[in-house]
């Protein structure tokens, strides 16, 4: 199952507000949260840029005062840097610590815990913790799908539709949850199901480069190879040096070695 790296940009304004630190008069309020603001986006830009450098500097701004921002900083930073475990120990203590004061914000840290863990590697704390979430938002588009796809990396690929199903509700018209769903089919065998989900998907986006890839592998599957090859070919030409790309290459490149 394909889709493109998860989404662990900053929260962004809403959050650098949030964490602005309490002063005496509106005024000063005004000033602190237009100081704390632009020290986020600053520690922020530098976590994605350079994570080393991003750390740092979260660490330093910590020390001065910084806060929840800072700590939101310093966990982006470790999660470029490759560090996910920690990451995610990270952002899990900073959403329990948001949690009573805005609830809003203290989810979309926990959605980023979820996500790190999946980094990491361990689906097991990553469904707990997007398991948490949804206990939080149940009809949460993106939990759902993050969910989902933890549980397909586990191989649990019936509660995998069921979280693509529930989502699909909500957004029934999305070409990545159909494309997610049409490959859990596929693992389950349900080729039939899944071809039916990449038609929906490549109907409202012919040019996906994942619907694509994905449809290669079901032509592949039904003994077009041909076919499976435009595919994979358009892929490479549509999302030259993604994931996505890679994926086609790898395929095709077995396809070449069993017809030879």
């Amino acid at each position: 199952m394909t889709r493109p790296g998860p989404p662990l940009a900053a929260l962004g304004l809403g959050l650098a507000l949030a964490l602005a630190p309490p002063s005496t008069t509106p005024a000063r309020a005004q000033d602190g949260a237009a100081v704390q603001e632009r020290d986020y986006q600053d520690c922020m830009i530098l976590a994605r840029a350079a994570p080393a450098d991003g750390l740092e500097s979260a660490l330093a701004w910590a020390a001065l005062g910084g806060g929840d921002g800072a700590r939101h900083c310093a966990a982006v930073a470790l999660i470029g840097l490759g560090r996910y475990r920690e990451a995610a120990r990270r952002l899990e203590r900073l959403a329990a610590d948001l949690r009573s004061g805005n609830a809003a914000l203290s989810l979309d840290v926990l959605v980023q815990a979820g996500q790190a863990w999946v980094l990491a590697g361990d689906a097991t704390r990553a469904y707990a913790v997007q398991s948490a979430a949804l206990d939080i938002d149940p009809d949460n588009v993106e939990l759902l799908l993050d969910r989902g796809i933890t549980l397909a990396t586990a191989k649990n690929y019936w509660e995998a539709v069921d979280d693509f199903n529930r989502a699909l509700e909500l957004a029934p018209e999305r070409p990545d949850l159909l494309t997610l769903r049409a490959s859990a089919y596929r693992y389950l065998d349900a080729r039939d199901l899944a071809r039916d989900d990449i038609a929906r998907a490549l109907t409202h986006a012919p040019n996906d480069p994942d619907a694509l890839l994905e449809r290669g592998m079901l032509r592949r599957l039904a003994g077009d190879s041909a076919g499976a090859r435009d595919d994979w070919l358009r892929v490479i030409g549509l999302a030259e040096g993604t994931p996505s790309a890679e994926a086609a290459r790898a395929n095709l490149a077995k396809l070449d070695a069993k017809a030879e």
